[in-house]
């Protein structure tokens, strides 16, 4: 059954009763994905984008409210419209499997058998814990099973499952993992380091530490195929 606006409101403002109780823990694991995909509820992509953007409107309007910021005036009035077009059609896009990027395979005719790296990607993603900038940089390389990928496409699938809450972790997961079912290959590594702004901006307000995570498959588990990785990103 197709959900609408009010029946998703509904369903939040019930979640939020159940908090106020102390009950909202208990969920039924049935609801969500597991593994490495980013935890989903079942309905949501029951909603099109313009009703996602209304509804985040509403919600944000309030949220400003509690702040104690005053809607008329002119700076501030179009603010929660802006932030939730900002939420659905730019920063978590990629939430939805409909903006998955189609993705251009060519034959290896060429039989190149070394690694092919792609550097420097550019990283822009929101912490899932709270809601703010996670900024850095991929490095992706794998080896041809046959079949070679055009380079910005990797470009845009690491854009694709940054574009949501995240956490690094499973970023990296999500990206290598991507790369080896496209290319059927296990011949894949992704190596990210980034500034999570949960760390400079907020709690320890550490301005200097980076974050770095990294996933090797198949012949990138070679101490020799690993090393020359890391020495090229360097």
């Amino acid at each position: 059954m197709k959900l609408n606006g009010d029946s998703i409101l509904k369903q939040a403002n019930s979640l939020l009763a159940d908090n106020h109780h102390n009950h909202l823990h208990v969920i039924d694991d049935e609801d969500y994905f597991t593994g490495i995909e980013t935890p989903m509820r079942k309905d949501a992509f029951e909603l099109d984008d313009e009703a996602k953007v209304d509804l985040i409107e509403e919600q944000f309007k309030r949220i400003m409210m509690v702040l104690g910021l005053d809607l008329n005036d002119d700076s501030l009035r179009n603010t929660p419209r802006r932030v939730a077009k900002m939420f659905v059609k730019e920063i978590f896009k990629g939430l939805d499997p409909g903006n998955k990027p189609e993705i251009t395979l060519f034959e290896n005719k060429y039989h190149y058998r070394d690694m092919l790296l792609e550097k420097d990607i550019s990283v822009k993603s929101y912490c899932e814990h709270h809601f703010v900038p996670i900024v850095g940089r991929a490095h992706v390389a794998y080896i041809s099973n046959g079949k070679v990928i055009g380079l910005s496409k990797i470009n845009r699938i690491v854009d694709y499952f940054a574009r949501r809450p995240q956490v690094q972790e499973r970023l990296t997961i999500q990206i290598a993992e991507e790369l080896k079912k496209i290319l059927d290959t296990e011949d894949v590594a992704v190596f990210i380091e980034s500034t999570h702004f949960c760390v400079t901006m907020r709690g320890v307000e550490d301005d200097h530490s980076s974050t770095i995570t990294t996933s090797f498959h198949g012949d990138f588990k070679n101490d020799q195929r690993r090393n020359e990785f890391l020495n090229l990103i360097r």
